[in-house]
């Protein structure tokens, strides 16, 4: 039996911990998109077929490295005489930690790691079966958050609302088909089969905390949905107040949590020899989960006390740090959740992806070409956009490459791809996010950054 320890303390923790680490997933290089070499187009657009049929390297096929947020190490990282350090150490000052935050920071990862893909002609079109393994991890959390986490708690008003975190995983089984239906016109449409195993979402609404020197308010409005099996809440009871709250969470085994079904649908035009067009819409489809564990304030809950009224004395520096240790577990009081049991099963959808693309092929030298991509993920809260201008040349049979420079929510970035495509073999080496400045332990310093590689096997014309 795993216990997991959910207290508003250890929320933080994890935050802070997801910020400043990697995060390993497989997704698809959109700086590939116009890469015709690419086995894995047709996972950003069904209507896109490859020239050849392909199996994939168990595993390896598709598999990514990445950094991913608006949030950096470099944030969090400071260099204090010679030496690295946190943003809590005293000597790196409230006001310069927090100038370097935005209004909000947020982290994400879009996971898709490829078990087994393969692709062929037949039955009149291209077609493809995969098998995935996936996740959606996302986090928004506001900047006050980070002062609490700079200041520790203070006689100071915080207000550290809307903060943000679900977490989904599923596997999923892909079965795709394109056909021209003329000369212009290509389509193309995957139906994938979901099986799911767990998600969580919280939403922190409000907390607005009033920490006076002879009283303490907080106004708090939390729920976290829970769908993972054998999940349930530990509680305790706050030995002030009497209240019993969700102090943690048991998770006895593991297993199948829920079924769903969702479709990728795209479509390539070709206006003339130079000109292409395409379009698609990937994940539109949900998942429904077999249980609903909540914990929640059940609305709007205000708690007042004035047990951690403090003496600011001067003359005791120490006397705020020994104030602290006095009140230990007592201090999540201020975020206490109810157990509201099992509420049944509950569905929710999965976030899409839109993709709209423009391709030029240069008249002077046909191997080059030109190509514009813009990309957004629709994901309430986490919604983020990408627009990419790539340049593609595939200048022998045996090679082609890719660049690419982007903008989007998440900054300015660089991407490439090397692609080495003989009888038989085919391996690629990309990245949408080409690393910067690296930390003395060779870490990325920027959120944004990752490397992707492939083996696959191509076979046919």
């Amino acid at each position: 039996m795993k216990t997991t320890d959910i207290t508003i303390r250890s929320i933080v923790a994890l935050i802070f911990i997801y910020a400043t680490t990697f995060n390993i997933y497989a997704q698809n290089t959109e700086s590939a998109y116009f890469n015709d070499e690419y086995m894995y187009r047709f996972k950003m657009n069904p209507a896109i077929g490859n020239s050849r049929g392909f199996v994939s390297f168990p595993a390896i096929g598709n598999l990514d490295i990445a950094l991913s947020g608006t949030a950096h190490l470099k944030n969090f990282i400071y260099n204090v005489d010679g030496r690295t350090t946190t943003f809590l150490n005293p000597q790196v000052s409230t006001s310069k930690f927090l100038n370097d935050l935005g209004s909000n920071s947020r982290l994400g990862t879009n996971l898709n790691v490829g078990i087994l893909s393969a692709g062929f002609n037949a039955f009149g079109g291209y077609n493809t079966i995969s098998i995935s393994a996936r996740g959606d991890v996302n986090l928004s959390l506001p900047k006050e958050l980070f002062r609490l986490m700079k200041q520790g708690l203070q006689n100071d008003t915080y207000d550290i609302s809307d903060v943000r975190a679900n977490a989904s995983a599923w596997a999923e089984i892909g079965l795709g088909h394109s056909r021209d239906i003329n000369k212009r016109l290509r389509i193309g449409a995957t139906l994938k089969i979901l099986v799911g195993g767990g998600n969580v979402d919280a939403k922190f609404n409000k907390a607005k905390l009033n920490l006076g020197t002879d009283n303490w308010t907080a106004v708090t409005n939390a729920t976290i949905n829970a769908s993972v099996k054998g999940l349930t809440y530990k509680t305790d009871t706050n030995s002030h107040t009497g209240h019993e709250y969700v102090s943690g969470a048991d998770i006895d085994g593991t297993g199948i949590n829920g079924f769903g079904t969702a479709f990728d649908l795209g479509a390539v035009y070709r206006l003339d020899k130079d000109w292409a067009f395409s379009a698609s819409i990937l994940d539109l489809g949900f998942i429904s989960w077999s249980n609903n564990m909540v914990a929640s304030t059940n609305g709007t809950q205000t708690f007042e006390t004035d047990r951690y009224s403090f003496n600011v004395d001067n003359d005791k520096p120490n006397n705020f740090s020994d104030e602290l240790d006095k009140m230990k577990d007592q201090l999540s009081a201020l975020y206490e959740l109810n157990d509201m049991g099992n509420r049944g099963s509950r569905t929710t959808a999965l976030a899409a992806t839109l993709n709209l693309g423009a391709e030029y092929t240069f008249p002077l030298y046909r191997k080059l070409k030109f190509g514009a991509l813009s990309t957004t993920r629709i994901n309430g809260s986490f919604t983020w956009t990408d627009f990419r201008l790539s340049a593609n040349v595939a200048p022998c049979k045996v090679f082609s490459a890719s660049a690419a420079a982007a903008y989007g929510t998440f900054g300015f970035s660089f991407g490439w791809i090397l692609n080495v495509h003989v009888p038989g073999f085919n391996l690629f080496l990309a990245t949408d996010h080409t690393p910067g400045k690296l930390a003395k332990q060779g870490v990325p310093l920027s959120s944004n950054a990752n490397i992707n590689f492939g083996l696959n096997i191509p076979f046919g014309h």
